[in-house]
């Protein structure tokens, strides 16, 4: 568990700090930005309190449920974590590469009207969003899991972010390290194995509580690779591997990555028809 918490944590904070890093950049190169910095770091202040509020709202929810309903809102808030993996990756499919020039035309949208709360309200969406998520995926994946002590996870959500900013000054000060491009393609991949793993353990939960009927094992591969070691188990966190899968487990597993490929095919098609429009329109 504190593999994926550190992992998501780390990714979660490098997207938060790439905003944060544009608009810093863009008020420090413009003269009419400077005595905006207070709204850009209130926006930021403001984002991450918002976030703690909702872990707080989480933690409180889910200690006031009886027994059965914890059970059933935890798991609720694994299949939400599914669901936020598959929508952030096609979000940052889709904006990735038009991110920073689109949050630039806001910024000069705003200094022109010297709006500057426009500038706070990119900065605290931009946080807000990326922390909510963050706390969702980590309350999704600490409830999979069972609780590790408190220690360890506020230690892995540390290493985490220390990992963030380690990476985000890598990648601003050294680009043969690795661009922003490899890295978002790198930590998609990444980011929808993980997701396979959390509709697997979702899917493990709804089991248990009886929502999902109990089958048998369709086959054992666990003379390849055995989920129950030490290093079968990290690759069953990381992609929801299982060496004796049930038939409710592979069809979960089968539904997860045929929708992805779905959605994702629906994207491709979307993006060439509006290139299409794009194009017939300027050469009309």
């Amino acid at each position: 568990m504190s593999g994926q918490i550190i992992f998501i944590m780390w990714r979660e904070s490098v997207e938060a700090l790439l905003v944060i890093g544009i608009l810093q950049a863009w008020l420090s190169q413009n003269a009419a930005g400077t005595g905006a910095a207070r709204y850009l770091w209130g926006g930021v202040a403001s984002g991450i309190g918002l976030a703690l509020l909702l872990a707080f709202s989480f933690m409180r929810l889910s200690a006031w449920l009886p027994p059965d309903g914890q059970e059933y809102f935890v798991t609720a808030m694994m299949a939400v974590a599914v669901l936020l993996i598959v929508q952030m990756v096609l979000w940052m499919r889709k904006n990735g590469r038009s991110l920073k020039a689109s949050m630039e035309q806001g910024l000069s949208q705003a200094a022109y009207r010297q709006r500057w709360w426009g500038v706070y309200f990119l900065a605290l969406i931009a946080v807000a969003r990326e922390g909510s998520e963050t706390v969702i995926f980590i309350f999704g994946l600490a409830s999979a899991r069972g609780n590790s002590g408190w220690l360890a996870l506020y230690g892995a959500i540390a290493l985490g972010f220390t990992a963030a900013l380690l990476t985000y000054f890598a990648l601003q000060f050294s680009r043969r390290f690795m661009s922003w491009r490899w890295f978002f393609k790198i930590t998609e991949a990444l980011l929808l194995l993980l997701g396979a793993s959390l509709a697997v353990s979702t899917a493990d939960k709804l089991i248990s509580l009886g929502v999902l009927p109990y089958t048998a094992f369709m086959w054992d591969t666990s003379w390849l690779l055995d989920d129950g070691t030490r290093f079968g188990g990290v690759i069953g966190a990381l992609t929801g591997y299982r060496s004796n899968p049930d038939a409710v487990t592979l069809w979960v597993w089968l539904l997860y990555w045929g929708s992805v490929a779905a959605l994702f095919g629906m994207q491709r098609w979307r993006n060439a028809a509006s290139r299409a429009r794009a194009k017939a329109a300027t050469t009309g």
